[in-house]
């Protein structure tokens, strides 16, 4: 899934291409990924684009009229055209949804691989009116996201850090990947709970949080959008590198299963030594 640093660059590379030129035809191909009907897609030719906007893992680009909101889930991802297809798109089972055309014969497309199908597009008046907007936390690399702002935040929840991260209403734009990396950079289970956490342990967290978040968007800086995939994936420490050596101190990085995702993490640099119970491999090995 797109998390914040490679939204970040989708938003730099899309307000190089997109800012100052009209939109001339959007084209859906897949009904389902539309979430509103009201303004309709239409409404969006033959506007201007005037800025392009991330919030927490939304891309927000907006007009003269109104904004086109989207959120690519774990599957779907966005292609810049130099030139687009003559011909409208065909409906089918590809993995093509939506297409936006401008008047210079350039656009992007709108993708999603799988079954699961999650891409979300909004055209909305004001991007306050896409629910998931609207609940967003703050963002982790505002100005105004310091120490205190964390500790305020992790001072009312019960649960396991890991999950806090990921919480899109706490803090905005973190995922599976990149809480993952964090917790690995502090040093710290993603297990242990929040209500444990000492002001040391908010000050790493925070300095973890905001180096390894800010490293992977100046790694993502200036890369064209069809390889920032590649890129996120080879700037991982432990996410998605089950049973490879740890780059810190080479113990085998090992994983937990959860119904529909899995978090990895390095038993010597973040448990003690103690590998983290996995309740689905435990079901397996039964």
């Amino acid at each position: 899934m797109p998390e914040l640093p490679e939204v970040e660059a989708l938003k730099d590379f899309l307000t190089e291409h997109l800012v100052g030129h009209e939109i001339v035809r959007v084209l859906p191909v897949a009904i389902s990924v539309l979430k509103t009907y009201d303004p309709p897609l239409t409404a969006l030719e033959g506007r201007a684009v005037t800025s392009v906007a991330r919030r927490g893992k939304f891309l927000d680009i907006a007009t003269d009229g109104p904004h086109l909101v989207t959120h690519l889930a774990r599957a779907g991802w966005l292609h810049w055209k130099d030139r687009l297809p003559d011909g409208p798109p065909k409906p089918g089972k590809g993995p093509l949804a939506l297409r936006v055309a401008l008047e210079t014969g350039e656009g992007f497309e709108l993708t999603e691989a799988g079954t699961k199908k999650k891409l979300a597009v909004y055209v909305v008046r004001d991007p306050g009116d896409v629910p998931g907007v609207a609940r967003l936390g703050p963002d982790p690399l505002a100005a105004e996201f310091d120490e205190a702002a964390l500790a305020g935040l992790l001072a009312g929840e019960r649960r396991q850090i890991k999950g806090a991260l990921r919480d899109q209403s706490l803090i905005a734009g973190v995922g599976n990947a990149y809480s993952d990396e964090i917790l690995h950079v502090a040093r710290m289970s993603p297990f242990k709970l929040t209500a444990a956490l000492t002001p040391q342990d908010v000050h790493t967290l925070y300095e973890a949080l905001r180096t390894t978040l800010t490293d992977a968007v100046e790694r993502s800086r200036g890369v064209a959008a069809g390889r920032l995939k590649a890129e996120k994936k080879s700037g991982l420490r432990v996410h998605g590198r089950t049973g490879e050596p740890c780059p810190v101190c080479g113990d085998t990085i090992r994983e937990v299963s959860f119904s529909d995702s899995s978090l990895q993490y390095c038993p010597t640099c973040q448990t003690g030594g103690k590998p983290l119970a996995d309740r689905r491999m435990s079901r397996l090995l039964k």
